[in-house]
């Protein structure tokens, strides 16, 4: 099996990053020198993704605006000699093929996903959640791709959390396969610490058989009334093979304040025209406190 294809859902309200969403997406937000969704993007890309779909709502054509040709500022830019910058901007635009599509109605993540079936077609593609930034020696979305690949089966990445956050997260039940490899035999989505499985969270990166919008189309509503992407991929693992890969990186959760500057510290700290200057200053400002 080839994966070519990603989908991306961004059509959450970015509730928990208001006000700053009310008129960004969440997903555009800076993260230290690009918006959040570019590293989605990118990390796509680096696994060797072709073409991506982008799922969006009203009040998102920053998303598309972005990741397209702006000549007048490519122009200047060319003009002023910034060539540097005219790299930089160029280089979102060429990234990949990237589409656009709306979820006109906020049923769900599995409502979103559904909409990228004619996208899709019957190929086994990506998901990639916006929310989701993960900082990896290898692309996460790679690491399930190549087991996905080996096993010839869906793959979803997870790591262990604590008990405390096991009600936030869809929770597998799995077998060993090898080392951070499991065949998954069930899932739960948000379950209380006396029903979970185990204390595996599903986190934000996918590889589908395309047989799930056949399942994601008669998928009844489940927790909180929304059509519920785990809710499909539990059928999907019960019918067909799936594995669940364990995979090495750092992952945040940016769609919380707290995640957010979690990510954009430890990305500055990395980054080369940032790094020495913010370990300097938050060495001196931790000295004050």
């Amino acid at each position: 099996m080839k994966v070519r294809k990603a989908v991306i859902p961004a059509a959450g309200w970015g509730s928990r990053m208001l006000p700053a969403t009310k008129t960004v997406p969440k997903e555009m937000l800076p993260l230290v020198d690009r918006p959040a969704l570019q590293y989605i993007v990118e990390e796509a890309v680096a696994a060797g993704i072709e073409d991506i779909l982008v799922i969006t709502n009203r009040g998102k054509d920053s998303m598309s605006d972005y990741f397209d040709y702006f000549p007048e500022l490519e122009e200047r830019l060319q003009r002023d000699g910034k060539l540097k910058e005219l790299e930089a901007v160029r280089r979102t635009a060429d990234l990949a093929n990237i589409s656009y599509i709306r979820q006109k109605e906020a049923k769900g993540l599995g409502h979103a996903i559904w909409r990228a079936k004619a996208f899709v077609g019957g190929e086994p593609f990506a998901v990639l959640l916006p929310d989701d930034i993960m900082r990896a020696e290898r692309p996460v979305i790679g690491q399930l791709i190549a087991a996905a690949e080996r096993y010839e089966a869906s793959a979803i990445g997870v790591q262990q959390v604590s008990d405390e956050a096991v009600s936030k997260y869809g929770i597998i039940k799995a077998d060993p396969l090898e080392e951070k490899v499991f065949a998954v035999r069930d899932m739960q989505e948000k379950p209380t610490l006396a029903e979970k499985f185990s204390n595996y969270a599903i986190l934000g990166r996918y590889v589908l058989d395309a047989g799930i919008f056949d399942i994601l189309e008669h998928q009844a509503p489940g927790y909180g009334g929304e059509i519920q992407l785990t809710d499909a991929m539990r059928t999907l693992s019960q019918s067909g093979k799936m594995v669940a890969v364990d995979f090495e990186g750092r992952r945040y959760d940016t769609g919380n304040l707290r995640g957010f500057l979690e990510a954009t510290v430890d990305f500055a700290l990395a980054h080369p025209d940032t790094g020495d200057w913010l370990r300097s200053f938050l060495k001196a400002k931790a000295e004050t406190l």
